[in-house]
């Protein structure tokens, strides 16, 4: 289990970055009919987006990165994957995004085996993305994304508990989750604190050494992004 310590600190750098009046210039509101809003992210995504089309249904079209053929939903993994694949998600169903959530960390910062870049279990593995190439591509999506005029709302990373496979560390999340802030303050884009929301209901929403989410802890997460989604809208 990550320390309390860990979410104390990374609360307090979250309270430094956070954002209140990011994304000046975006198209929220600007395009006819309803809200587009695209969700780009991991499986943890993958598993919030029923609920976050559920409860904007009334408001917006919901949709999220599909794979090739159009017919599934794809896991957008780390950012790697993200700036390789980037332009078909942005392009899907016509483009034109109003808003767009976004999240890339806990793939990058999972273990790989050095010859084959498979999932390994072996901490002295390298990363998928070590911190370095994290920033990097993270700052590449993040200067793409900004040029779609699209309204903006990065994600940080979820907590790595003890024991999941393939390894990550329970301490990354801070060193990434770090560098993504930076990231953000430095383009002006709003942080959607999932790291610190999560962070007391480990027990109660997230499966046992796992990083993935029960059912109810995928809806409250898709009720944070909802609320972060529409309180950002509403100010602009």
């Amino acid at each position: 289990m990550v320390c309390a310590r860990l979410f104390t600190t990374l609360s307090l750098l979250l309270s430094v970055y956070l954002c209140g009046s990011c994304n000046a210039t975006n198209n929220a509101g600007t395009n006819p009919g309803p809200m587009r809003v695209l969700l780009l992210g991991d499986s943890i995504s993958m598993g919030y987006t029923p609920f976050v089309r559920e409860m904007m249904a009334e408001q917006a079209v919901v949709a999220r990165a599909m794979n090739e053929k159009g017919d599934k939903n794809e896991n957008c993994c780390g950012t790697t994957l993200g700036v390789e694949n980037l332009e078909r998600w942005l392009a899907q169903d016509g483009g034109t995004w109003d808003v767009i959530h976004f999240n890339f960390g806990l793939h990058d910062l999972k273990r790989v085996h050095p010859e084959t870049g498979k999932n390994s279990n072996d901490p002295d593995d390298p990363y998928q993305a070590d911190p370095e190439t994290y920033d990097n591509q993270l700052r590449n999506i993040v200067k793409r994304l900004k040029e779609t005029g699209a309204f903006l709302v990065f994600a940080t990373t979820t907590p790595v508990p003890s024991g999941v496979e393939p390894y990550r560390a329970p301490g990354d999340p801070l060193i990434y989750n770090t560098i993504a802030l930076n990231v953000m303050r430095d383009y002006d884009i709003q942080v959607n604190d999932l790291f610190a929301y999560v962070s007391p209901h480990i027990a109660q929403w997230m499966k046992p050494a796992n990083v993935h989410f029960s059912e109810a802890g995928s809806k409250a997460l898709g009720s944070e992004v909802v609320r972060v989604i529409q309180n950002a809208v509403a100010t602009e």
